[in-house]
């Protein structure tokens, strides 16, 4: 009972000490792991690509990374509802255990179509990482939600920081197939955590029929408009075709609003994304988000390709030095996610978050001139790193901010949707730019220096955009002002 009047006493005052007792110590440990196993994979699958290319003799690589991206574009909307009925937890440990079924078939593949289609079924947990930041906000005191979200972030920078050396001694040791099983094991991790730990959200929305026909509409037509762009250098970016998915994906999207305005339990609730407030948090969160995560495509490539002169411009390392090299860069996220969460409670999330904006579109831009080797990419790192470390820990900050409690978890998945198709499209594209003035040998793409330079630029150009989109987005909330803490004062 003491426990619990001191856990409300805290949560109404603003000025309370930052400590985490050993419940909630042991619950953000999980949801830390939980929040940061899609950056995991992604490490994982950008370490193992190249080795992926080679052995399938593939120029489709793009689409072992981006095969779960569609996935979870389409299942977000259903998940997110479902999240709302039925609870985070409990949604959040179904879609686990589909993912970790995808893990299993991709790791057990014989060919490259059949790796895509694991890939594509551990796409359903796409959506976890919406689900954790929006839990936290649930089961965490108003005065640990911001260190929380913050140390949530700052995961990042320990995958960043430990991913690297762990995928190398796997890759080395055991190929691009132990990495595929490392992948299974980390979700295992995750589902251990989540069923052991991870308390359930007291927070509901009232029971309906799902809304399919809307799910469908959006999530088909933006995977739709996402896998056209993926075939536009294939197809001609001209071509029938090309326009033909685009249209009909952009037309799938309008009906969607026009089911949205007429169903009596819409997936989205148009009358919260028409808020001000919450549609330029969220477009631009998305926006500079993805251009930051987009970057490590270029990073993955540009260090583990071979370096073979007139051909491939890579640096031909290793995933160790690679690990060695951007250690640096990671242990500065760790920092910067922490200080972002923690200064939250005081400083205006748009300030912070344009100053994210501002560091990781600079570290890129010099990125693109300083790539040549391990002293240039850690200087762009440290200044990348600290724009990769702010942006972290104040996106899900900021969504806290822009809605009630009841809203969290619609806006979170609605946040994930966008940046979701925001960073396919910018990764496809960043596909493309690369492979301008690349060769293809025995089916195999290679990058040349202006490429890489190229894909730099592309994700700079990105970030910055979003930067400029933050000036529409109206004063929100401080943290220590907004509704947080439902599960912990109950």
């Amino acid at each position: 009972m003491s426990e619990k009047l001191a856990v409300a006493e805290g949560a109404s005052e603003p000025n309370a000490k930052i400590r985490f007792g050993v419940r909630h110590s042991l619950t953000l440990l999980a949801l830390v792991w939980t929040a940061q196993i899609l950056p995991i994979v992604s490490l994982l699958a950008g370490n193992a690509q190249s080795a992926v290319a080679i052995h399938f003799h593939t120029t489709q690589i793009a689409w072992f990374g981006l095969m779960g991206v569609l996935i979870g574009t389409f299942v977000m909307p259903f998940v997110v509802t479902a999240a709302g009925m039925y609870g985070k937890r409990r949604v959040m440990i179904v879609i686990s255990v589909l993912g970790l079924i995808g893990d299993v078939v991709a790791a057990l593949a014989p060919n490259y179509a059949t790796m895509l289609v694991g890939r594509g079924i551990a796409g359903l947990y796409v959506p976890i990482a919406a689900l954790s930041y929006s839990i936290a906000r649930d089961v965490f005191p108003r005065h640990l939600v911001g260190p929380a979200s913050g140390l949530m972030g700052g995961g990042l920078g320990l995958v960043g920081l430990g991913g690297p050396f762990l995928s190398g001694w796997v890759i080395d040791d055991f190929g691009f197939r132990g990495a595929l099983w490392f992948m299974a094991i980390a979700t295992v991790f995750s589902l251990i955590l989540l069923i052991t730990v991870v308390p359930e959200s007291p927070v509901r929305e009232e029971r309906a029929r799902m809304d399919w026909l809307g799910g469908v509409l959006l999530g088909g037509g933006l995977t739709a408009i996402v896998y056209a762009i993926g075939q536009g250098a294939t197809w001609g970016w001209t071509s029938g075709k090309l326009c033909t998915y685009i249209g009909a994906g952009v037309l799938a999207v309008i009906a969607f609003v026009v089911v949205e305005s007429r169903v009596a339990n819409p997936l989205f609730p148009l009358a919260m994304l028409k808020r001000r407030r919450v549609w330029t948090v969220l477009l631009a969160t998305a926006v500079v988000a993805a251009g930051v995560y987009s970057v490590g495509t270029v990073m993955q490539l540009l260090a583990l390709m071979p370096n073979i002169p007139g051909m491939s411009a890579g640096l031909g390392w290793s995933a160790t030095k690679n690990a060695l090299v951007t250690s640096p860069m990671s242990v500065l996220i760790i920092v910067v996610a922490v200080v972002t969460g923690i200064l939250a409670r005081r400083v205006d999330a748009r300030i912070l978050l344009g100053t994210a904006a501002l560091f990781a579109a600079g570290g890129f831009a010099l990125g693109s001139h300083l790539h040549h080797s391990a002293s240039e990419i850690i200087m762009m790192g440290l200044v990348a790193g600290v724009g990769t470390g702010m942006t972290a820990s104040i996106v899900p900050i900021m969504i806290i901010a822009a809605v009630p409690p009841e809203e969290q978890a619609l806006a979170n998945g609605a946040q994930s949707l966008v940046q979701g198709v925001v960073q396919a499209i910018v990764i496809q594209l960043t596909f493309v730019v690369m492979a301008k003035g690349g060769t293809v040998l025995q089916g195999t793409q290679f990058y040349s220096d202006s490429g890489f330079s190229n894909g730099f630029w592309l994700q700079a150009g990105c970030v910055a955009l979003g930067g400029l989109l933050i000036l529409l987005i109206p004063r929100v909330k401080r943290l220590d002002e907004a509704e947080v803490g439902q599960a912990a004062t109950s």
